[in-house]
Formats: structure tokens, sequence, C-alpha cells
């Protein structure tokens, strides 16, 4: 299957020293549109995460007995886009305070999440996400909900949800922020 902006392949040949690391920020689709022509990205696919079925289909998940979040993979070279820089993109582009929910999008696959590949990347995460509580809270919002946890399972989404706002470019995109922005790193 390709990509169907950049048409690289979608789930292989990936350049051996990029990075990956998942996020979840609520309907994969508008959080895939976000990040698909961020310079440095090489893929990106829409995937459900952090659950307990194997191999869940999207009527599944949207029932909320899987466990999974709606989630996008991100391959990137970590030399043209570092992951804090991911991070600031994700923290900025929706509410990570409001727990099981984005917005209209309600349910635990729509929770804010970043799952890692690395120890490094989960530093990070978990530095970025202190950082950004604190501002977050000065300006009168809650604690942040976002689960961050290293290696968790993940399996692809259905090649309709696939870069599906480049395909349905009227389609819902519910991905909204908090106006707040992430200090510097």
């Amino acid at each position: 299957m390709k990509h169907f902006i950049n048409n690289r392949d979608l789930f292989k040949n990936y350049p051996s020293d990029h990075s990956e690391i998942i996020l979840g920020a609520g309907c994969f689709w508008g959080v895939e549109r976000l990040f698909w022509d961020v310079e440095g990205i090489w893929i990106t696919y829409a995937s459900y995460s952090g659950g307990r079925r194997p191999n869940p289909t999207y009527e599944q998940v949207c029932t909320g007995v899987t466990g999974h979040a709606e989630t996008i993979n991100i391959i990137y070279d970590h030399k043209k886009i570092s992951t804090k820089e991911l991070l600031k993109i994700f923290w900025e582009c929706h509410d990570p305070t409001q727990g099981d929910r984005q917005g209209n999008d309600v349910g635990t696959q729509y929770r804010s999440v970043i799952f890692c590949t690395d120890a490094t990347q989960l530093k990070a995460a978990k530095e970025s996400k202190t950082i950004f509580e604190q501002t977050l809270v000065k300006n009168g919002f809650p604690k942040i909900t976002t689960e961050i946890k290293l290696n968790q399972p993940f399996f692809a989404a259905e090649e309709c949800h696939q870069q599906y706002l480049a395909k349905n470019p009227n389609g819902y995109c519910g991905i909204k922020g908090t106006g707040c922005a992430l200090p510097p790193l």
C-alpha cells in the first residue's frame, strides 16, 4: 500500500536511520493531516494503539471494548526534526486535559496518548508534558491526562482511514488546540 500524499510504501522500506513515534490526539484523520507535510517526516499512517485486542477493526475500536486509541505512526528523520519539535506540534494541536475525548469526539479511542519507541523519546515526552502542563494550569486548564508509555502494540487502521482527509478534503476534522504554546524546550 502506498501513502496517498507522497507515494512511499506505507508499511515498509523506511530509511534505517529514522525514528518512529506514535501519537493520539483525538480523531486520527486530523492528526495525520497535521503531520504528513511536516519537513523531516518520512511517512505517517493511521493506527490503533494501546489496546488489548489484536488486529481490531474501526467498528470494534469505536465501541471502546478493545481499549485502543486512534493514533498515527510517524516515521521521521531525527536529523531534520527532533522529537521535541514533534512533541511541540502534538501538545499544541489538541487539548490534552480532556480525558477520553477531543471536542465533540467522545470515547476512550479519542484519548491523548504518546507511545514512544525508545527511552530517549519517553524522557522527552515526560519532560515536555511537565512544561506544557505548567503553561496550561497558569491559563486555567486542569492537569494533562495524556497517557505516555513505552513500546505499546499497534495495528494499522484500514486503508480507508489512511490519509483520509487528502482523499476526502471536506471530511470532518475536530482537531483544535487550547491556544496555549509550549515554551522552548
